[in-house]
């Protein structure tokens, strides 16, 4: 396209390809390394040749926020910086910006709309080392890790080097088994683990994908890519962590799970692992359990003072059933353990059955459901019934089974913990009916139902206030009667939120009693709608409306609130 516009001649772009082989990198750069165009000249080019706009990255400000969307793993692979954010659409300044991989790489990681902006490549490298640090503590792991490769490559009497990257099924688990245990690759696992509680991450998620290894940490809820390890590690990251989760190093075609018990500084951590076959190998999710990190205290969670009175209330009743339920990650466990917590007193008998049992609590008895042997949720809960309990935890109601012994031992003088998958309070009670539980049995042993979720709280150190769009606010539902005259805030980005502008979560809620008029209402078998109903009437708050409340007291922000009202009635 330059040769066709009289920019250079054949010969410079011969000369320049030749460079290109020697040096690697773009052509563009090979180009302006020799002398034969300018940056700015192929800046103009390509927003031209494109029809995208380009910028100037040393003159016009980068908004730290929209920076903050990409980590810096991910920024200096691709060589791209986000210059600003408006509502879903992020402009994205690029050296390429033809490059469909990156963008389609950064919209599945955000999930936003991305614009392509031209900029200097020079201009951009120097934008991120300002804005995104080099993380220097592992390079010398992963140049060592390269190192071994390469050498093992060259021991393989002239093989070509494609073998390595064999389908896993041909390799020798012996070498497997070692390379597990080389020292280089117990480094990087040994890092991921630390730098991963560090950041106070759930979990680790390590994909595979074609030529490309992945590695996330999601911290607050949002998964983040922290780290692209060389692909000819992939065995031997995954091995380690097989030996030491005690896994089954030959097995690579059916999903395994295990726990693994680190200390990290003074910090007892344990790791659940869970390893599933995809199309280019095995994924790794490690869910890291950190005992430090469980707040017990119910004031902690994020209860309204009108909320929290009502679920004491509840839980201090000597029997019935209560229900949490919200998605996968939504606290669910964190309430019920707290709840827990404050009825363990030295006169009352607690049974748990978990799957599994992630925090050890002092004082109560829990049980790990392994279905393997026939140990479930239901042949628990009927063991435990001969126990004479006070209180019981069900980690999960799945099934009518459980379900029926659950609302059994709450109608026989016991008090029910339990979890159950629901979008919300009021539809839960459809769901057990659904489950062929009776309602007459449903409105006789429920006697609290509460929907959870977590939003991000605004980072203390770079919080400020700013003026919201409330065009996108009424687009998602939000009147803009409902937030005016409140203060709205957001992250700026600093070192201390890693430039994310959030630092920590907070759980919001729907505490929904059963009331006599409820109890009704599940007689008749009526519907989600006419329960949410009543329910408000008698003064309950939708997770909607206590967003909104936490939004307006300056605890979080606008986006999140659109985050986890995007699949909320409104």
């Amino acid at each position: 396209m330059l040769v066709k516009a009289g920019l250079i001649d054949e010969s410079q772009l011969n000369q320049a390809l030749s460079e290109q082989r020697t040096r690697g990198g773009r052509i563009g750069s090979a180009l302006t390394r020799l002398g034969f165009i300018t940056e700015d000249t192929l800046v103009k080019f390509l927003s031209a040749q494109f029809r995208v706009p380009s910028v100037d990255l040393s003159r016009d400000s980068i908004d730290p926020g929209a920076v903050s969307v990409i980590p810096a793993e991910m920024a200096r692979r691709y060589e791209v910086i986000p210059v600003k954010r408006k509502g879903r659409l992020l402009s994205l300044a690029m050296a390429n910006p033809s490059d469909v991989y990156a963008i389609e790489d950064i919209k599945f990681h955000t999930g936003l709309e991305v614009e392509p902006i031209v900029a200097a490549e020079s201009a951009i490298r120097k934008v991120l080392d300002k804005y995104y640090e080099v993380t220097t503590e592992l390079e010398p792991v992963l140049q060592k890790a390269q190192s071994e490769v390469m050498t093992a490559m060259e021991e393989m009497d002239g093989e070509d080097i494609e073998f390595l990257e064999m389908e896993e099924d041909e390799e020798d688990i012996s070498q497997l088994r070692a390379s597990g245990k080389s020292a280089p690759v117990t480094k990087l696992v040994n890092f991921l683990i630390t730098d991963a509680v560090r950041r106070g991450a759930s979990d680790i998620h390590i994909e595979p994908y074609e030529r490309i290894l992945r590695v996330r940490f999601r911290v607050d809820g949002v998964l983040r890519e922290v780290l692209s390890p060389p692909y000819r590690l992939k065995g031997a990251i995954i091995s380690r962590i097989k030996i030491m989760a005690t896994l089954d190093i030959a097995e690579r075609r059916i999903p395994q799970d295990g726990r693994i018990k680190v200390k990290v500084g003074a910090k007892t951590v344990d790791l659940r692992v869970s390893i599933v076959p995809t199309l280019y190998g095995e994924k790794v999710v490690m869910r890291i359990l950190d005992k430090s990190g469980l707040m017990l205290d119910m004031t902690d969670l994020g209860f309204e003072e009108t909320d929290l009175k009502v679920f004491l209330k509840a839980i201090e009743q000597p029997y019935g059933i209560i229900l949490v339920t919200g998605p996968t990650g939504s606290g669910k466990s964190t309430t019920l353990y707290s709840a827990l917590s404050r009825l363990n007193t030295p006169n009352v008998h607690i049974l748990t059955v978990e799957d599994p049992v992630e925090y050890n609590l002092r004082g109560i008895n829990q049980v790990q459901v392994n279905e393997e042997i026939g140990l479930s949720f239901a042949t628990a809960l009927r063991a435990f019934l001969r126990q004479s309990p006070n209180i019981v935890m069900v980690g999960e109601i799945r099934d009518a089974e459980t379900a029926e012994i659950a609302i059994r031992a709450a109608l026989t003088g016991h008090m029910v913990l339990s979890t159950i998958h629901t979008n919300d309070s009021p539809s839960t009670i459809n769901r057990l009916i659904d489950m062929g539980i009776e309602p007459f049995l449903v409105s006789a042993s429920v006697t609290l139902i509460q929907a959870q979720r977590l939003v991000r709280k605004i980072c203390a150190r770079c919080k400020e206030q700013i003026e919201p769009d409330y065009r996108i606010l009424e687009e998602a539902g939000i009147a803009r009667e409902e937030i005016e005259g409140f203060p709205i805030y957001r992250g700026r980005g600093c070192a201390e939120c890693a430039n994310t502008g959030y630092k920590g979560r907070i759980a919001i809620f729907e505490v929904m009693p059963v009331s006599p008029r409820v109890r009704q209402l599940i007689l008749k078998r009526s519907s989600n709608s006419a329960i949410q109903q009543v329910a408000k009437e008698e003064g309950m708050k939708t997770l909607r409306e206590d967003v909104l409340l936490k939004l307006k007291k300056g605890i979080t922000t606008i986006d999140e609130v659109l985050r986890q009202t995007a699949s909320m009635e409104k």
